[in-house]
């Protein structure tokens, strides 16, 4: 009796709520910070982090290069991240928060704009060249490779040509609005999908 009385009383350890380096991911959601910026074509990386964190009821913190968001689900950890460092530095928010938080290149999964892709597609890869976009490029030129996932989103092209900075820094055309919002949320389901069920998936119902 007295040794079901030890046993008992014995102080039982608490589970670890450690998650493992191999649950943990970095969304990295490019853009450029500032009001002028908001709700452009070269922000939808900014708009898609802002539903995710809205949808999984956690908010932004300001962080080292970048403002950060921390989403649990399903055993993962996620490490959302808006880059402070403005669109053709963001290789540098993205290398600190991988060194910071031990996340593995194929763990990175870049959200970003496409002009090269029609209006509303989404396109999934596992890895791949810069395509010309800035943020892409520069996050290649830091990390040394472009062996890691991206989720890019289409922004069309009609634009003159000559014209392509002053397209990707406008804002989106009214009648565009429906299409962009609707394809936002679709796109924070993309990286859900992609983090809980792999990029061969993913790819299959997005792209």
């Amino acid at each position: 009796m007295k040794l079901l009385r030890f046993l008992f009383s014995k102080k039982q350890p608490t589970p670890s709520t450690t998650v493992e380096p191999d649950m943990k991911f970095l969304i990295a959601c490019l853009g450029n910070i500032g009001a002028d910026y908001d709700f452009t074509r070269h922000n939808i990386g900014f708009d898609v982090a802002d539903h995710l964190a809205a949808k999984h009821n956690v908010s932004f913190t300001s962080g080292r290069y970048a403002d950060v968001a921390e989403i649990r689900i399903k055993g993962r950890q996620l490490t959302v991240i808006k880059p402070t460092t403005y669109m053709n530095l963001s290789g540098k928010a993205v290398k600190y928060w991988m060194d910071k938080e031990k996340i593995a290149i194929e763990h990175l999964i870049v959200v970003t704009d496409d002009i090269n892709l029609p209006l509303g597609t989404l396109r999934i890869r596992k890895k791949g060249s810069d395509g010309g976009h800035n943020g892409l490029k520069n996050i290649t030129e830091i990390l040394g490779s472009d062996q890691y996932p991206r989720l890019r989103f289409g922004a069309g092209n009609n634009f003159p040509k000559g014209a392509q900075v002053h397209f990707v820094l406008g804002k989106w055309e009214s009648e565009e609005e429906a299409d962009v919002r609707t394809n936002i949320e679709r796109a924070g389901n993309a990286v859900i999908s992609m983090v809980l069920e792999g990029i061969d998936r993913a790819m299959n119902t997005y792209n």
